[in-house]
């Protein structure tokens, strides 16, 4: 099979807009391997180069970041790998660093298209080579191109006779994950659905293309990381080509890993453009979501504000001043765009259980997000402990208390009221005992909406009864629902800014005075709620005022 040699300068040229298929960041892994006497073959999937570990000794000899095998082999070892996802192969880099005297002389590569869930007799099977036979050399980067072949899953790495090899990479095109159905939404900015991060502004800790890996990684070096900047109204930003053209609908942006680096805040645009890089300056990019605050080592869900009769190829995350970010997730449904064409070879169509699959929806149905107290700021405060005290939102004074036996989290919401003093209104703890409302098809009708405009109101649920004499609730639920909307300026709601959020148990909230809000909603099981307000108790509009919805929209609930 033909092949060719390719130079380090011109790695960038040939492989840089490749997927790494074997990264373990996709998950590769390691099938079955031959030997590995010396140095374990996980060894050859990792992301970082192989560091030298020189004058280092283990029971079996010297250490070496690679797989090693046993001398004397009188006929050769192999690895076989699954690739992380299944993809066109076009080219390898067969890294010997640090093994000199001790490097595979030879090597050559296999590859399979297996969907047989059994492994056990993936070494059997009908092999294909891709790369024939070709000579090392000690302690080097060695790159190889070859024609773009048919779409595989495995490969099997074989080395003559014997010896070590530090790292094994293999570049492609991944074949994209699509839903079969152009309505069905889904992440178009994962790389399995074909997204690819085309620009950075910054990525000195961190990779700009991480950001759209699966998962949420394992530490912080898996993520898009910026240098510290101290410049007022510094910036940073990635571009991110969606995999297909699309109807934006939500946004996830992960901070997970980053507790004292995370971004102050945030914001998206994005543009319908045929270049493959926008003009970062381009008056065509359009605001999504505006600039928002973010917290530490969390998942924050937001709805978008995008055009759903418009068809977006580009995403912009902007993040202020700087910092790190582990993933973003960007929810719509796909259209067709001229410049958009994928040759079938490298395309799959995706059930409603692949991953990149997300359920959501558009016009007259609201999505329903997690809560989180970034996204609902706007709107009031998120009432909650956290496990770790460093994802607290920032300014957060926490203390020991009751001798060292519970941590405070202090004045996470604060009373206000602002009747008039001749109201007579006072402030009181009342409880709220919730049944469930009725769902359908994953949703919920919303109808009415209300407000307190003298008073902000927290609800906090309360747990289950644990005697059989007491009044509580045996086994009662553990999630509902908030929905919000500012006051427009006809005084009503404003429906162009109603949020939809599910709350669990173990968090409260606060409505700030005046915002509007469905009236307590919970999902499964009847809930207790103590409630904390201010109200002058005559049933009146200075307490509670109530609309009810020109025309009924719809809460679709997330899978949970």
């Amino acid at each position: 099979m033909a092949y060719q040699i390719i130079s380090l300068e011109h790695f960038s040229s040939t492989f840089g807009s490749m997927a790494e298929l074997s990264s373990v960041a996709l998950g590769g892994k390691i099938v079955k391997v031959s030997d590995e006497f010396f140095a374990e073959a996980y060894h050859l999937l990792l992301v970082e180069p192989a560091p030298s570990l020189k004058g280092q000794y283990g029971p079996n000899g010297a250490l070496y970041s690679g797989w090693e095998t046993r001398r004397h082999n009188p006929t050769y070892d192999w690895c076989i790998i699954k690739l992380g996802s299944p993809g066109t192969i076009v080219g390898f880099d067969i890294d010997t660093s640090h093994f000199n005297g001790n490097e595979a002389p030879e090597v050559s590569v296999d590859a399979l298209l297996s969907t047989d869930e059994d492994e056990s007799g993936l070494r059997n099977a009908q092999w294909t080579e891709i790369l024939p036979r070709v000579p090392l050399g000690p302690s080097a980067r060695h790159l190889f191109s070859v024609p773009e072949s048919s779409r595989y899953n495995y490969v099997k790495l074989n080395m003559y006779p014997d010896g070590g090899i530090a790292r094994f990479r293999v570049y492609g095109h991944i074949s994209l994950v699509l839903p079969a159905d152009d309505s069905e939404p889904f992440d178009l900015a994962h790389i399995f659905a074909g997204g690819r991060v085309v620009f950075t502004s910054d990525q000195h800790f961190g990779t700009g293309s991480n950001i759209i890996l699966p998962g949420r990684g394992k530490d912080m070096s898996d993520g898009w990381e910026t240098k510290r900047n101290r410049q007022h109204d510094h910036k940073d930003w990635v571009i991110v080509r969606l995999g297909a053209p699309g109807r934006l609908q939500t946004a996830e942006i992960d901070t997970a890993n980053f507790i004292g680096n995370f971004p102050e805040s945030c914001e998206l645009h994005a543009i319908n453009s045929t270049s493959d890089i926008p003009d970062n300056d381009s008056a065509d990019w359009v605001t999504i979501l505006p600039r928002m605050k973010l917290g530490p080592h969390r998942r924050h869900f937001f709805q978008l504000e995008a055009d759903q009769e418009s068809l977006l190829t580009h995403v912009k995350l902007t993040i202020y001043p700087d910092g790190g970010i582990k993933r973003l997730r960007i929810i719509g449904t796909r259209g067709k765009y001229e410049g958009y064409t994928v040759p079938e070879s490298r395309m799959e169509y995706a059930s409603a259980t692949t991953p990149i699959v997300q359920r959501a929806t558009i016009g007259k149905v609201i999505p329903v997000l997690p809560l989180t107290p970034e996204a609902f700021a706007a709107f009031g405060q998120v009432i909650q402990a956290y496990g770790s005290h460093t994802t607290a939102p920032p300014g957060t004074k926490i203390t020991p208390a009751n001798r060292g036996t519970a941590s405070k989290f202090h004045k996470l919401a604060l009373l206000k009221s602002s009747y008039p003093e001749s109201c007579g209104a006072t402030a009181g703890v009342s409880v709220y005992r919730c049944d469930p409302v009725k769902v359908t098809g994953g949703m919920v009708e919303l109808n009415v909406l209300e407000r307190h405009k003298h008073t902000n109101q927290a609800f906090i649920p309360m747990g289950a009864g644990g005697f059989s004499w007491d009044e509580a609730l045996r086994e009662p639920g553990k999630i509902y629902l908030v929905v919000v909307a500012l006051n427009g300026g006809d005084d009503k709601p404003d429906l162009s800014t109603l949020r939809a959020f599910v709350a669990t148990a173990a968090q409260g909230i606060m409505y700030n005075t005046a915002v509007w809000h469905q009236p307590m909603t919970v999902l499964e099981r009847a809930m207790d709620f103590s409630c904390v307000e201010t109200q002058i108790g005559d049933g009146g509009n200075a307490d509670c005022e109530i609309v009810d919805l020109d025309e009924a929209l719809y809460l679709k609930l997330p899978e949970i």
